[in-house]
């Protein structure tokens, strides 16, 4: 696990899904800058994607720590990957998904795994849907990530032994 020790430090996983093996050096030097030289990330064969490998790192930060790798990860061609960061008792969560095909989706998550739609989305979903005939359950399918959810679940099988959201009680 990497870590960073303080008082605001947040807990969150790392998963790449699929990173192209050409790719993989530059991902481990992205995920080092963020959390540090010592930072280390596993990779092996990805069941999924041919020529990939896939890892997943368990990390405690500062918060934002998921968005920083997020940014750091999403303009590298070919990657699929998750992260989460855990909620703190002053904070909600997040998980982030991102695959070539779809682009990113942010969710917020609660202290017991529940991702959170905001008002003003929901707001825009149904304005969406009453003014342009958008569906409705579509859209709200889409603000959930449902189709990220779908795209990503043949790699989640893949690595079923760390399930795709950790997240920890807090209180």
């Amino acid at each position: 696990m990497s870590s960073h020790h303080g008082v605001n430090a947040v807990r969150g996983v790392l998963f790449c899904h699929a990173v192209p093996r050409p790719i993989v050096p530059h991902a481990v030097w992205a995920v080092r800058d963020i959390l540090g030289p010592d930072t280390r990330l596993d990779f092996a064969p990805a069941p999924v994607a041919r020529g990939c490998e896939r890892a997943v790192l368990s990390w405690s930060n500062r918060p934002g720590t998921a968005a920083r790798l997020v940014s750091a990860l999403r303009v590298m061609p070919g990657i699929v990957f998750e992260v989460t960061e855990e909620p703190a008792v002053d904070r909600e969560g997040e998980r982030y998904s991102y695959t070539p095909t779809l682009g990113l989706h942010r969710a917020t998550i609660g202290v017991h795994g529940d991702v959170f739609v905001h008002e003003d989305r929901l707001r825009s979903a149904v304005a969406a849907a009453a003014e342009h005939g958008v569906d409705l359950a579509e859209g709200i399918s889409h603000l959930l990530g449902q189709p990220w959810d779908i795209e990503l679940e043949p790699y989640r099988v893949a690595t079923s032994d760390t399930p795709v959201r950790v997240l920890h009680h807090v209180g």
